[in-house]
């Protein structure tokens, strides 16, 4: 059954909801209550969401929404749909494109606007529990905790950490978290949220306000989404898949799954549907190619 409101952590939903000309106030509002003071944003243009690399070598980068300010400021915001590895390095990877675009032929004296790294976590990135931290803002620091370059930053947002409940949000951030967390589970507009930008969020979020082509998107963009979701989950889950197959693969896979191996082939089935080769599903599910291959002779 499809919800009242769209998801969105799906690309549909979050670009809908925040990478619009007539949706652009939300994002200024949203981004506007992670940055400090002196970044405010008065108003934003988007640019082209496809950074494509100076040669054909180089890696492609697309982001969600990626814009600037009126005065210049670079903004990425992400929206990160499922666990990946080396998410750190990503990030770290993904912000090189607006510093590098900044670069000037001739005589330069290499000075660069800021840029802002803005993500927003459907998962928690941070391995060990007791250093959790829902909100995480980075900055270059030296040995002694002193900002060393102030026009880099990343702010990471990871969604599972926040906790509160509705009455428990305090600030205008926190109704902003609340409402990205929770859209797609609400049926109502919460007393809390009824201000003018968060009417306009859910009005824009109603699916039965969505034409029939932009459902079928929709419809599609969730597919997408609890696809990655269930083969990410799986192939990254703490950097291993845990359980064991018990008994022998003769002719078939007999014998008592246990744990993750399950999921691992449910993953595996999926993408051998969709006609995915061996060798990637073996990587993905970290199945073997036996194992793969005796799924395909029982599924035909």
């Amino acid at each position: 059954m499809i919800s009242k409101y769209f998801n969105p952590y799906t690309d549909f939903g979050f670009k809908k909801l925040f990478g619009e000309e007539g949706s652009k106030d939300l994002l200024i509002d949203f981004l506007n209550q992670l940055l400090p003071v002196h970044h405010q944003i008065a108003k934003l243009s988007f640019k082209n969401p496809e950074n494509l690399s100076t040669t054909l070598e180089e890696r492609k980068a697309i982001f969600d929404i990626y814009c600037e300010s009126a005065s210049g400021e670079r903004f990425i915001v992400e929206m990160q749909k499922a666990k990946m590895r080396f998410f750190k390095d990503r990030s770290l990877f993904y912000s090189t494109f607006p510093i590098r675009e900044q670069g000037q032929k001739g005589v330069w004296d290499f000075r660069l606007l800021p840029v802002y790294f803005i993500a927003i976590l459907d998962f928690i990135y941070d391995e060990k529990e007791d250093e959790r931290k829902f909100r995480r803002d980075v900055s270059l620091k030296d040995q002694d905790g002193d900002i060393f370059y102030d026009k880099l930053h990343f702010k990471f947002l990871q969604m599972p950490l926040f906790n509160k409940t509705e009455s428990e949000l305090e600030t205008h951030f926190d109704k902003w978290v609340y409402f990205l967390k929770h859209l797609e589970d609400m049926d109502h507009i919460p007393a809390i949220l009824n201000e003018p930008v968060f009417q306009k969020g859910f009005d824009i979020a109603e699916v039965s306000h969505l034409s029939t082509e932009q459902y079928d998107d929709y419809l599609k963009s969730v597919l997408s989404y609890n696809e990655a979701k269930a083969v990410t989950d799986t192939a990254f889950a703490d950097g291993k898949i845990e359980g064991k197959i018990e008994g022998k693969i003769e002719g078939k896979i007999e014998g008592k799954i246990e744990g993750e191996k399950a999921k691992a082939l449910d993953v595996a089935r999926t993408m051998l549907a969709k006609g995915f080769d061996v060798d990637t599903i073996a990587e993905i599910s970290k199945l073997s190619a036996e194992e793969i291959k005796l799924l395909s002779l029982q599924a035909r």
